[in-house]
């Protein structure tokens, strides 16, 4: 199977990439490294699926992995009208995993421009190339903010989503609409999968595990907002990833009673840990106290996430179980080495 997965250095889809290839699959990774996060990190991740920095640079060039056979990378912009048709006709894809997107919920409050173009304008040009490319399947990543100040838990795909708090999350709710619209006209087989607040080694800077455990080492406070009072379905890499192949490799499922080319799932770890909690497993996975600054709740944040997945786990056998504790453990012990640091 040829896959192109978006975000490619991301750090979902960085994992997603190295689970496929494992899987013997011929993978094209496209990623346009920018800025929003150390751009270091995104290449060290490259690195790992053997593109160099120095290839990873240059825009539109196609770099093949030094260590895996079945591994291409292209540095592009999804929104690249006059690019990404290209690629599509050259490579043939029999399916798209886009994760690609421009992240964060705060940072959609001081740029929302690059919401729109790479989550908006970006979404609805894969959209256009899976349609004039004959690809039989697109995996998209949707997000659990898109349930905003939804007061029922836990979260089922049947919950209404039409009071976003973000414009991140809107953008993630107008990815849904338009590929049920591309579904409904065209027959694309598509599949939306609402990511709840995932953790692990390679993991973002911006998300709180890497923000706490940075802080923690280096003797600083960390921000605990909402007074700690926090809950979130925290979801281990190796689950999420593992959902997410099993999708790409069986294909669309779908029944006679419902839409025949249209589907959204939660993908979480299906149970609500308190962020009091999550620290506490961090302070004693470092050996170390945390200074705590205790903050009122941000604006378009929410109070709460949990994951009902028993359509996933029904249709695809998800069955997420890895501990919160084990998965901080993980993480930190792949922080110490990626960072050279010893907190004994």
């Amino acid at each position: 199977m040829k896959i192109l997965v978006t975000g490619a250095a991301g750090f979902i889809g960085y994992h997603v990439v190295l689970k496929l290839l494992g899987h013997q699959h011929t993978v094209v990774g496209l990623d346009n490294l920018n800025d929003y996060y150390d751009v270091n990190l995104k290449l060290a991740r490259l690195e790992q699926l053997g593109i160099s920095s120095k290839d990873a640079q240059d825009f539109h060039k196609i770099s093949s992995s030094s260590k895996y056979n079945g591994f291409h990378f292209v540095r592009m912009d999804l929104e690249d009208r006059g690019q990404l048709p290209k690629l599509f006709e050259k490579e043939n894809f029999t399916v798209v995993c886009n994760l690609a997107a421009q992240a964060g919920v705060r940072y959609s409050l001081e740029n929302p421009e690059s919401y729109i173009d790479s989550n908006i304008v970006g979404f609805l040009n894969v959209l256009e190339c899976c349609r004039n490319y004959k690809v039989q399947h697109l995996v998209y990543a949707s997000s659990s903010s898109v349930y905003g100040l939804n007061k029922k838990v836990p979260f089922e795909t049947t919950d209404p989503v039409d009071h976003p708090i973000s414009l991140y999350a809107a953008s993630k709710k107008s990815n849904e609409l338009m590929a049920h619209t591309y579904s409904h006209l065209y027959g694309l087989k598509t599949t939306g999968l609402r990511f709840f607040t995932v953790y692990g080694p390679w993991g973002r800077p911006d998300m709180a595990l890497f923000l706490f455990t940075k802080a923690i080492v280096e003797g600083n406070p960390i921000q605990v907002f909402n007074n700690g009072k926090m809950e979130r379905d925290f979801t281990y890499i190796d689950d999420i990833v593992e959902g997410v192949t099993k999708i790409i490799e069986d294909g669309y499922v779908g029944t006679s009673t419902e839409r025949t080319t249209y589907k959204i799932y939660n993908i979480g770890n299906s149970k609500s840990v308190k962020l009091m909690d999550f620290i506490e497993a961090l302070e004693k996975s470092l050996a170390l106290e945390a200074q705590k600054e205790f903050l009122p709740m941000q604006p378009g944040d929410v109070e709460k996430t949990w994951a009902n997945v028993d359509d996933l786990a029904r249709d695809y056998g998800y069955r997420p179980d890895t501990l919160v504790k084990h998965g901080i453990s993980k993480f930190v012990e792949w922080y110490k080495e990626y960072h050279k640091i010893d907190t004994q």
